[in-house]
């Protein structure tokens, strides 16, 4: 799957943006990651610092691999309850509900990959 991640400038004041937003899945009904966390991937894609004024947008592609395609017993796949999703730069996170994706509780096991944010809504 390759799902866009769009963050929204929900303030009143303009704010920057820079790099790659940090993602993994979480679960067990009160937020605990499952897994590997999302991995880097440049893509060739220009880190840039971007200004959002209110209501415009940046996007990061994603890219994640269906938990089916790995063994069972070194996936040790759980239902994800969705995404933890860091900004660039923030401590505090987003969360995603979403029940579309099954997680890898093995940690080795990589299967999200995010690109850079990009101007726009993707």
């Amino acid at each position: 799957m390759y799902p866009f991640l769009v963050l929204t400038n929900k303030g009143s004041t303009a704010c920057t943006v820079k790099g790659y937003p940090g993602i993994s899945f979480v679960g067990s009904g009160n937020g605990t990651q499952l897994g590997a966390a999302a991995t880097r991937e440049a893509a060739g894609i220009t880190i840039t610092t971007l200004t959002l004024a209110p209501g415009q947008s940046a996007h990061s592609q994603l890219s994640i691999t269906v938990a089916g395609n790995y063994d069972p017993t070194t996936c040790k796949p759980k239902a994800a309850d969705g995404l933890r999703v860091y900004p660039p730069d923030e401590t505090h996170s987003l969360f995603i509900a979403s029940t579309t994706y099954t997680a890898c509780q093995n940690a080795s096991v990589v299967l999200i990959l995010v690109r850079p944010l990009q101007a726009g809504d993707a």
